[in-house]
Parts: C-alpha cells; sequence; structure tokens
C-alpha cells in the first residue's frame, strides 16, 4: 500500500495526490474534531477515478503526471458563467493574445464570451505558442427566483395513497385526483411525492426493492405508476373479458391493501395485473395523432430511452443484474448488444413506449394540479444515487466510478457509518461531459415538475465513498466542481420555470446552505430539529426560522407527528429491539423533547382543542398547534405530511430495518390503524379541521 506509517495512515505524497484528484484527506465531524482517511480509503478511491496508486512509485508517478497535466492545461473541462457575473478566473489567466471562441447550443459562432444566452456552450482557446483547448462553458442565471408567494400544501408517498380506482397502490389517477382536490377545495399550493423513477423489477424468488431511493434509473419513471383505465387505448381494447377479469382481480388486491391494520401493499402483484393489461392494451393500433406523439417521443429521448428499454428487454431475459450477464451483454455498445437489441426489438419497443404512457400521465397531473390553481403543482423527489444492478448503472457505466457506494461517515447519530449501496458518479467524467448526464437528467425531470426536491442535496458538493467490501468507516468524501453543478441545476430548472428545493438535513459543511441560498435553491426545515444549537438547545423561535425553505413536521424516514407526540416511535423501535439506551432513557428523552414544543406552543396560544374545542391536551390538537407553527415561520413553502391529518403513527421507513418492518410498503391509516382511501380523507372531518387550522395560522 502507499502508506508509508505503521498506524495505516497516508504518506505526504499520497495525501498530496489524492487531494489533486478531489479526494479528501480527511474531514471534520464537528468543529473541534477532524479525522484523517486512510491510506487504503485514498488508494481505491483514486483507483476508482483510474489512477494507480499503489505503492510509493506508482504514487509519485502518478503525482509528477497529474502536477504536469495541471501545468500543461490551458483550460478545466467545464467553466462557469453566471449570467451579468465576471469572467471565469481560468479564462481571466489565459495567457495575453489568446484567441478565444464559441458555439453557442444555438450553433452560433461568438468571438468571446460577453452577452452570451444561458446554456451549455463550446468554448476554444489557442494560445499564441500555439496550445489548443477546448472546453464546456456553462452559462446560467445567477440565481432561481422564489416561489410565488408563500404556500402550504401536501406530502405524500404516493404508493401509499389507494382510491377506490386503484389497482392496489397509488398511481397518477390519484395524484390527479389529489392535486385537483387539494388545489380547488383546500387552497393547496402543490403536493410532494417520493421518487417515482423506474425500480429494479424483481426476479424469479426476489421481490422489487420496494425503496424508492434505490431505482433502476432515475431519468425514467416506473410504469407501475400508471392508471391502466386512463390510457386512451383502453377503450378500444378487443379483449373486454381479458380485461374485465384483471379489474376484477384488482378490485381483490384493493381490498387486500385496504383490508386492516395488518394490510401491506404488494408492489409486484400489482406490476404483473398492470403489465398484462398492458400486453392487452399495446394490441390497439394508434391514431395518427398519438403515433405522431410517440414518434415525437422517441426522437426527443433519443439514445438514452433505447438504452433503458434495452436494458429492460434484457433484464426478462437474463434478470435484472447485468452484471451477471453474459460477459459481452454488460457492454451497452457492444456488437452483441446491438445484435440483441435487434433480436428483442419488439420488448424494446414495449418498454419505450411504457415510458410514453409513463411520462404522459406525469405530464397530465401536473397540468391538473396547475389548472386546479396550484402555484407549484405536483413537487418530484430526486433520488441520490442508482442501484447498481439496474438500467442507468448499465447504460451510463462509463461515467460511475467501479467499486465504490455512496454512504455517510460515522457521526453522532451512527458510529458505525452508513452504506446505501449507490455507484456514484465520476466528477471527471461529468466535467469531461458537460456534465451531460446531469444536465440530461434534470430536463427529463423537469417536463412534468412544477418542483424538484433533491435528496441529499449536499451531494452536489462531495460525496462519501465506500470501497466495496470495506465498512463506511473506510471511506473518503470525493469533492465535485459544486459551482458547476448549481450551475446547471439553475440553467435546467430556470428553463422549466420551476422550483428547487434541496434536503439539507444532517451535518452539512460550512458554506454548502450559503452557496445553495445564493442561487435561490430552498433548504428542508423539520420542525423536531429546529433548535437554538448554539444557545440553549430550546425549540428556535418561529422568527428566527429561515425563510427559504421548506418547513415540515416530519418526512417519510421520520416518525409521524401524532407518534411523536405519544411516544408511539418509541415504543415501536423498543418492540423490533432497535433502542441502543435502556427503554425508560428513551422515552424520557422523547417525552421531554415533545414537551418543550408543546410548551412553546400553549405560550404562542397555538394549542387549542381540535377545531377549537375545550381539550387542548389531545393528540388531534398537538398536531394541529405544530402545523399553526409552521405557518408561523417566514417559510416560503409549509408541508404538511398527508398521514398526519388523519392521525397515522407509523413511519413509511423505519432506518436500520430490513425484514424487521414493512418499509415502503404501508397504505395511509388512520390512528387505529386502519387503511383509509382517497375518498375517505377528502371527507374527513379532521383533516379538514388540520387544514383549517393551517389556512388561518398564528396565534389568536
Amino acid at each position: 500500500m502507499a502508506a508509508d506509517r505503521p498506524d495505516g495512515s497516508p504518506s505526504g505524497e499520497l495525501t498530496r495526490l489524492a487531494e489533486l484528484h478531489g479526494v479528501a484527506a480527511s474531514y471534520r465531524p464537528s468543529p473541534d474534531r477532524t479525522v484523517t482517511a486512510s491510506a487504503t480509503a485514498l488508494t481505491r478511491a483514486l483507483a476508482a477515478l483510474g489512477v494507480d496508486a499503489e505503492g510509493p512509485d506508482a504514487v509519485r508517478a502518478a503525482l509528477a503526471a497529474r502536477e504536469d497535466a495541471r501545468r500543461a492545461a490551458l483550460l478545466p473541462p467545464t467553466l462557469v458563467r453566471w449570467s451579468g457575473g465576471p469572467v471565469p478566473a481560468a479564462l481571466a489567466a489565459l495567457p495575453p493574445g489568446t484567441r478565444v471562441g464559441v458555439t453557442t447550443e444555438q450553433g452560433e459562432e461568438r468571438a468571446g464570451v460577453e452577452d452570451l444566452p444561458p446554456g451549455v456552450h463550446r468554448l476554444t482557446a489557442t494560445a499564441p505558442d500555439g496550445r489548443l483547448a477546448r472546453c464546456h462553458l456553462v452559462v446560467a442565471p445567477p440565481r432561481l427566483p422564489a416561489p410565488p408567494g408563500r404556500s402550504y400544501g401536501l406530502l405524500v408517498q404516493l404508493y401509499s395513497l389507494l382510491s377506490r380506482r386503484s389497482w392496489g397502490m397509488g398511481d397518477l389517477g390519484d395524484l390527479g385526483e389529489l392535486a385537483a382536490w387539494a388545489g380547488r377545495a383546500l387552497g393547496a399550493g402543490f403536493v410532494q411525492v417520493n421518487p417515482l423513477h423506474a425500480a429494479v423489477p424483481g426476479s424469479a424468488g426476489t421481490p422489487t426493492d420496494p425503496s424508492p431511493y434505490r431505482p433502476s434509473s432515475r431519468r425514467f419513471p416506473d410504469p407501475v405508476h400508471l392508471r391502466i383505465e386512463n390510457i386512451p387505448e383502453y377503450a378500444y381494447a378487443a379483449d373486454r373479458t381479458r380485461l374485465d377479469g384483471l379489474l376484477e382481480r384488482a378490485g381483490r388486491l384493493r381490498a387486500d391493501a385496504l383490508g386492516g391494520p395488518d394490510a401491506l401493499i404488494d408492489r409486484d402483484t400489482v406490476w404483473r395485473l398492470k403489465r398484462e393489461a398492458l400486453e392487452v392494451l399495446r394490441e390497439v393500433p394508434l391514431g395518427p395523432g398519438r403515433r405522431a406523439a410517440y414518434c415525437d417521443h422517441l426522437a426527443a429521448q433519443g439514445q438514452a430511452l433505447e438504452d433503458h428499454a434495452t436494458w429492460c428487454a434484457l433484464a426478462e431475459v437474463h434478470g435484472p443484474d447485468w452484471r451477471r450477464w453474459p460477459a459481452a451483454l454488460r457492454d451497452p455498445r457492444s456488437a452483441a448488444t446491438a445484435r440483441a437489441r435487434t433480436e428483442l426489438r419488439d420488448r424494446v419497443d414495449f418498454h419505450t413506449w411504457l415510458t410514453w404512457l409513463t411520462e404522459t400521465q406525469l405530464a397530465d397531473a401536473q397540468r391538473t394540479a396547475r389548472d386546479s390553481g396550484m402555484p407549484v403543482g405536483i413537487v418530484h423527489d430526486l433520488a441520490v444515487g442508482v442501484h447498481p444492478v439496474g438500467a442507468d448503472a448499465w447504460a451510463q457505466r462509463e461515467y460511475f466510478a467501479e467499486g465504490m457506494s455512496v454512504g455517510a461517515p460515522p457521526d453522532a447519530f451512527n458510529s458505525r457509518g452508513q452504506d446505501w449501496g449507490l455507484p456514484p458518479w465520476r466528477p471527471d467524467r461529468l466535467a469531461e461531459s458537460g456534465y451531460a448526464p446531469f444536465r440530461d437528467l434534470l430536463r427529463a425531470l423537469f417536463r412534468y415538475a412544477g418542483a424538484l426536491r433533491i435528496d441529499h442535496v449536499m451531494g452536489l458538493f462531495r460525496l462519501w465513498w465506500v470501497p466495496e467490501g470495506l465498512p463506511p468507516t473506510e471511506g473518503a468524501y470525493v469533492r465535485y466542481d459544486a459551482e458547476a453543478m448549481l450551475a446547471v441545476l439553475v440553467l435546467e430548472a430556470s428553463r422549466a420555470g420551476a422550483v428547487v428545493i434541496g434536503e439539507d438535513l444532517g451535518t452539512v459543511e460550512p458554506g454548502v446552505r450559503e452557496a445553495l441560498r445564493e442561487r435561490g435553491v430552498l433548504g428542508t426545515s423539520v420542525l423536531w430539529f429546529e433548535r437554538d444549537w448554539e444557545g440553549d438547545g430550546r425549540p428556535l423561535p418561529a422568527d428566527r426560522w429561515r425563510a427559504d425553505c421548506l418547513a415540515t413536521a416530519t418526512t417519510h424516514d421520520l416518525p409521524p407527528t401524532a407518534a411523536r407526540l405519544t411516544g408511539d416511535h418509541v415504543a415501536l423501535r423498543d418492540r423490533l429491539g432497535l433502542l441502543t439506551r435502556p427503554a425508560e432513557e428513551e422515552r424520557a428523552e422523547a417525552a421531554a423533547d415533545a414537551g418543550e414544543w408543546l410548551d412553546l406552543l400553549a405560550r404562542l396560544g397555538l394549542l387549542r382543542g381540535p377545531g377549537g374545542g375545550a381539550d387542548p391536551d389531545s393528540e388531534e390538537a398537538g398536531v394541529q398547534a405544530v402545523y399553526r407553527f409552521l405557518r408561523t415561520t417566514p417559510a416560503r413553502m409549509a408541508g404538511i405530511w398527508l398521514p398526519d391529518a388523519i392521525g397515522d403513527r407509523r413511519p413509511q421507513n423505519l432506518p436500520g430495518t430490513w425484514d424487521q418492518y414493512p418499509n415502503w410498503r404501508l397504505p395511509i391509516a388512520g390512528p387505529d390503524g386502519r387503511p383509509v382511501t382517497l375518498e375517505e380523507l377528502a371527507a374527513s372531518p379532521r383533516l379538514r379541521a388540520l387544514i383549517e387550522a393551517v389556512r388561518a395560522g398564528g396565534p389568536r
């Protein structure tokens, strides 16, 4: 190894080499503590970036090569110019007499970089000594505009929202109904949903991974969310008997998912039924207009959609893990893959058709939301990464760091660190491409999103890389060009007229929140974490909350508000054996935490009986008070966790569990655990009372 110290710490030369490639040799989990990365972590991270650092001689050779390349380079592979801002420092530092030309995204030739339109342009610099450099120039607006006014909205995991029409899990028809009702009847400004990315399908004996945060593809949506009856060809299908039989089976599946406190969503069975129905609908010829729209979709998506559909077709034959396919098929550009694509042309077309149908219904949902009066509409969620066996990891293989996984270092909440099992993008390859994969991903999502929530937005700045086979403690931070990532994000969001929300919870390195705020990216503030951490540690007064955020009471990874107030979340973890301290200590701490917030809410006059009644000590009164408080903060957006509105006490996901808890499979339920339909939600007096409390806001 490259360490020359007995304790395994890196040598000075290895540290220098790592830093030159954006691999941090140390990190600070707290202001008063610095942790040095191991030589193994640095060596493995460098290897994933194509740098040999195995041994002192290799380190010295790689270091010399890197420093020579930096001295010889006229420009980095990607530059950023904020509209109206100064010329990038790298351009200003070019040798006198260097000629600079730009080919704009629109194909126009320009001399110099002044007054360029927003876009990703190609820049060429020719130095007097003959050296030539070509790079990408991202020109972006200086910041995104603020959301229109202050608004509140609903947060929901779409699969959990069943209606009397859905097939055993919430679908895009339900999303449209929810948005239309919330906008017209409740005055809501948005509906935020979980990631709707395409999942890695299950195989024989192995169910689909239910987590929406470990998708096969982030760019393409999952057709399991389709409302079958809303597909125009449904009305013209010839095999009505078969469709009627599928509808009957779907009704039984829906009844099972709504059957009682132990009811669960069976995603795989839902998809089997829908896939069978879709095979029937595919026999219906598209009309001329629909055919033209489909052809336009194929042309617009190009190679990316072809690759995605090819992976789906190959997965039907060889299983979903492309790493176990025949060697020649592991390369999306191989001759064998081209032949397989031709042989499977019918299945490839089936999957491109599914993507088109799904994106059409996603666009319909956003249009419905805006037509209902919502200023934002649907807020979609972008997962931090993709599954290593899925379509994106196969189709974009050159952009992913082999042998690495994204996670988190040890901290006060998890002494062992975290490994999320998601391969990271290589920052060098992103920069060389002008961030093409990131641009394409954002452009695809913004086609049907009024806003985009970016999970773990700190990943635009750095990610914790964990070498395969090693524990998360043996990782290292790898930096990305945050300015370029932000410029691409602001560029694509501004083109779409969309809002961007960053999930910036947990440990955030200094300067990140400030950089996001400067560019108009909202943060995320969760009530239970908003305390005066630099002072007395008590709940943070409303007037000291930040304005540029989405304020919420909870998230999919946290207990519902009713569970917080009653202590049910501690009881649940105790039953599952997840507590790290005696249950009495955990209960006492949770009660003290809730008690401090309830005392503040009472002092502010926000704690009243449900609907203004006489029992301010009820759990329902506490939930209403929490949301009243959120509306007294300056937050531009306030989100109501939809299960909170009817007293659901079960988290949708319980971190640290797998088989012990039905993560991502619970339908929305009332306080008794009985699932509740969308229609019942819309008629719920409890929900109406909460909405009135939120709309009124503030103390009496």
